[in-house]
């Protein structure tokens, strides 16, 4: 499971990072070329859909890291069995949203499957809106990897109790 959970870790800091390379250097030529007093036809249609391939990687990189905003302090502060609970729902909920999120994904990749962009008409648009279901099932793979290690730390001793009692 570690040698996965490395694996992934790698695949969505590579792939994230060349789309945050291919980002920034795409707005720094249009941001250039704007400056001149021309301007890049397709850039206002190619930029969000980077952008959003962004955001959608870094979410499940982010997941795989258990980085996202939570309601850590309260959980902490119910019994044992509340944490449980608490945390199964939790987890259940965030799986299914994403498992749904991605079947929906692909029912649209089936709606949209002759279409094309706008201003890149060659490029199809099922391929743009592939991020929907292909990071959504990337971000219940980090969720699942990283499982076993939020449980453990869910049913560790209350140090983080502590630590919040003296800022109160």
């Amino acid at each position: 499971m570690q040698a996965f959970a490395r694996g992934l870790r790698l695949a969505l800091e590579a792939f994230g990072g060349l789309l945050l390379a291919l980002l920034t250097a795409l707005v720094t030529v249009a941001a250039t070329i704007r400056y001149f007093g021309s301007g890049l036809s397709w850039y206002d249609e190619v930029a969000p859909i980077l952008l959003a391939w962004v955001t959608y990687f870094g979410a499940a990189l982010v997941a795989l890291q258990r980085g996202h905003l939570g309601f850590d302090n309260i959980v902490r502060r119910l019994g044992p069995g509340g944490r449980k609970v608490a945390f199964v729902t939790a987890e259940a909920l965030t799986i299914a949203f994403f498992l749904a999120l991605a079947w929906g994904g692909y029912r649209l990749s089936a709606v949209i499957s002759g279409e094309r962009l706008m201003s890149v008409d060659w490029f199809p648009s099922v391929v743009a809106q592939a991020v929907i279901p292909i990071a959504s099932i990337f971000f219940v793979a980090a969720e699942l990897v990283s499982l076993p290690a939020a449980w453990q730390k869910l049913n560790s001793p209350d140090d983080g109790v502590e630590a919040a009692d003296h800022l109160t």
